[in-house]
């Protein structure tokens, strides 16, 4: 019997391919979200004091912890948005030298 090396040779590449895909796949799925305590509920209020500060980590971790959003999202000056309202999202618009310009839950 003869077979073709050609079939045999797509046969491995496709068991390859589903096998990176299949990696690729459980990684994403595998990393686990931010632990968030309590509602989860954005307050912007008591926020100003960040306008004009460095959008560094340990910035960012502060404004995560006293708006209790359980989501923070950081905006650069080319970053594109959507107009869909979250009561989770805290949003930190950050100019071109990585200074946080506003901070508005929405």
């Amino acid at each position: 019997m003869y077979v073709h090396s050609r079939s045999v040779t797509s046969g491995r590449l496709a068991a390859a391919l589903a096998l990176a895909a299949s990696l690729a796949l459980s990684a994403c799925v595998s990393t686990p979200g931010p632990q968030i305590k309590g509602p989860g509920l954005c307050k912007a209020d008591g926020l100003e004091w960040a306008v004009g500060k460095p959008a560094d980590e340990a910035t960012m971790r502060k404004l995560s912890a006293q708006s209790g959003a359980g989501l923070v999202n950081p905006i650069g000056p080319d970053t594109i948005t959507t107009r869909d309202l979250r009561q989770d999202r805290l949003r930190v618009f950050i100019d071109k030298q990585n200074v946080i310009t506003a901070v508005r839950c929405e």
